[in-house]
């Protein structure tokens, strides 16, 4: 593991994403690998938890709300702090300090969030920052933790950024870049590919221009990302506010239980 000490914190700071090393270890690895299959095939279920069900037959997506399909095909699942393995490891002690260091003592999770690329999964994810006014809330998070769930290369569709381009600020608030804006922001000579071994973590800044590409292996690129922000931060529409991950009123591990069905009602972010 890297640890987060000024050196780091000022390369995060320029750069817009930093290699944290393999915070899990190989057993809380396996845990997760273990759970997230677990849930993608309904042995593990959570009625208030959103997926995104990737049909093979017409080659569509949809949301679900639980699962709805056995199936290893789901593209991606939100609400995963309700699990406690998956909160455990958002609450890993590396996140905290890296949390308190760039969020402040009270800190909440805006998404956590599961992304499959499925064996010759044939989309590409554009270019884009995480952030966007369809996100609907008060305050844009700039601090995503981004965790290989298998080894992520540039066969199969590793995550290529532009370093430093968080700098430019918010670039389209339609979360996607134009293709005039891509010419001038994302040009070939500044994109790196970001390969990541299983395991391995990436601290990103939320203004970070990335993308993903396709997956032609017969085997899944899987990951897992959540997103820290001051627990202040509420929605623009009705105030609601996020769980809580560190600071008082935060989620167990040892206790946490399946989510309100009023917070999954509108999908934010």
């Amino acid at each position: 593991m890297i640890p987060f000490d000024d050196s780091a914190h000022e390369r995060f700071q320029a750069q817009g994403y930093l290699r944290l090393g393999k915070v899990a270890s190989a057993a809380q690895l396996a845990g997760l690998q273990q759970r997230i299959d677990a849930i993608m095939l309904g042995h593990v279920r959570y009625a208030n938890m959103r997926l995104q069900l990737f049909e093979e037959a017409t080659g569509q997506l949809r949301r679900t709300m639980g699962c709805q399909v056995p199936t290893l095909s789901y593209r991606r699942i939100d609400d995963l702090e309700q699990d406690p393995l998956f909160l455990a490891y958002m609450q890993h002690p590396v996140f905290a300090g890296i949390a308190h260091r760039c969020v402040g003592d009270h800190v909440s999770v805006f998404r956590s969030m599961f992304m499959n690329k499925p064996a010759r999964w044939h989309q590409e994810l554009p270019w884009h920052q995480d952030v966007g006014s369809g996100w609907g809330i008060d305050t844009d998070p700039i601090t995503t933790v981004w965790t290989a769930l298998d080894e992520a290369t540039t066969a199969n569709g590793c995550m290529q950024i532009v370093p430093g381009s968080h700098l430019h600020g918010v670039l389209n608030e339609r979360h996607f870049l134009a293709e005039d804006e891509q010419g001038i922001y994302a040009r070939p000579e500044y994109v790196i590919d970001l390969p990541a071994s299983a395991g391995e973590a990436i601290l990103l800044h939320n203004l970070l221009l990335h993308r993903s590409g396709t997956n032609p292996t017969a085997a899944p690129r899987r990951a897992f990302s959540a997103t820290y922000m001051s627990a202040a931060t509420c929605t623009r529409d009705t105030g609601q506010s996020f769980p809580i991950l560190f600071g008082p009123g935060a989620l167990d591990p040892a206790t946490v239980e399946g989510k309100a069905a009023d917070l999954v009602q509108t999908f934010y972010g």
